[in-house]
């Protein structure tokens, strides 16, 4: 498939092997591939329309018309813009554990909770724990998250129509926070307009000595991540930015050649916090909000 797309006018990202680009006079294509199956978008319905024909034909595709499911999630295109969920995904972990009747919570974390693999209390069964990780990405205090996600099954993140594209991100850490190694934990988030749509909650590869080094293999962190998503976004047509080597030093060499502009943001606006520690339920509502997580209630008829 790629001879394919290569000899009909499509470039392949060179920072995503599996995006590829067509752009003709004014208009442009963008394909995803994702094993057997294409997710594209474009600004022209006439080549958009002749590309679906085209494979339809050549590899036996079905058009299955608008996007609303994809790898576990519900994706809602509506007038003012997109809103996307796991609701139906979140349903079936909660009933696989058998936590559909649960009492829900507000927080996934108790405030200024500190966890570790000795903690004192009773060993859970070692395949129920990967299977649970597998499932919810975190293990917080045995079944609080799962408690947390049925409080959450309304939850999803809108991206709004119209909105300014203004590629701005948030990069924090938690110096220390991990009790069994001591090691930091990084957190970053990237919006492109309106809501999150890239973040990272990562623990550190080596033990920072300070809350500035820490801080600082944060910022080197994210930093990299700008470069990955703005060469993405040039692979597109949104902008473009030139070659350089990662390395913890270049953020200095990043900031100097106006790639990346750092600024100091408060602890009270710092949005990274709700991915490197536990919060206070009013911060914590108050990140989720500004990451653009909210409650959309959608007719059941369109979740199957």
């Amino acid at each position: 498939m790629d001879a394919y797309f290569i000899d009909h006018g499509f470039e392949r990202s060179k920072s995503e092997s599996t995006l590829y680009v067509k752009t003709q006079d004014t208009s442009t294509l963008i394909v995803a591939l994702y094993v057997d199956a294409l997710l594209f978008c474009g600004d022209d319905e006439k080549m958009i329309h002749d590309f679906k024909i085209e494979m339809m034909k050549r590899y036996e595709m079905s058009d299955m018309g608008l996007l609303h499911h994809f790898l576990g999630m519900e994706i809602y295109q509506e007038n003012d813009g997109v809103f996307i969920c796991q609701r139906k995904y979140a349903e079936n972990i909660l009933k696989k554990f058998g936590m559909s009747d649960c009492n829900p919570t507000l927080i996934p974390l108790a405030v200024n909770q500190k966890m570790k693999k000795e903690d004192g209390e009773k060993k859970i069964d070692a395949c129920i724990y990967r299977s649970m990780s597998e499932s919810t990405l975190s293990w917080c205090n045995k079944e609080r998250v799962l408690r947390y996600i049925k409080d959450l099954t309304n939850f999803g993140i809108k991206y709004v129509k119209g909105a300014q594209v203004n590629l701005q991100g948030y990069c924090d850490s938690d110096w220390a926070g991990c009790l069994d190694d001591m090691k930091s934990t990084t957190g970053h988030s990237f919006s492109l307009g309106s809501s999150v749509f890239s973040w990272t909650s990562k623990k550190q590869e080596s033990v920072a000595q300070s809350t500035a080094e820490a801080g600082y293999v944060a910022a080197a962190m994210a930093t990299s991540h700008v470069y990955w998503l703005r060469k993405i976004l040039g692979d597109i047509g949104m902008n473009r930015t030139r070659h350089i080597n990662i390395k913890y030093h270049f953020i200095r060499e990043a900031i100097e050649e106006c790639e990346v502009q750092l600024t100091f943001s408060k602890s009270e606006d710092q949005v990274a916090d709700i991915f490197t520690k536990s919060l206070p339920k009013e911060k914590f509502f108050k990140f989720r909000e500004l990451l653009g997580v909210m409650e959309h209630h959608i007719k059941r008829e369109n979740c199957s």
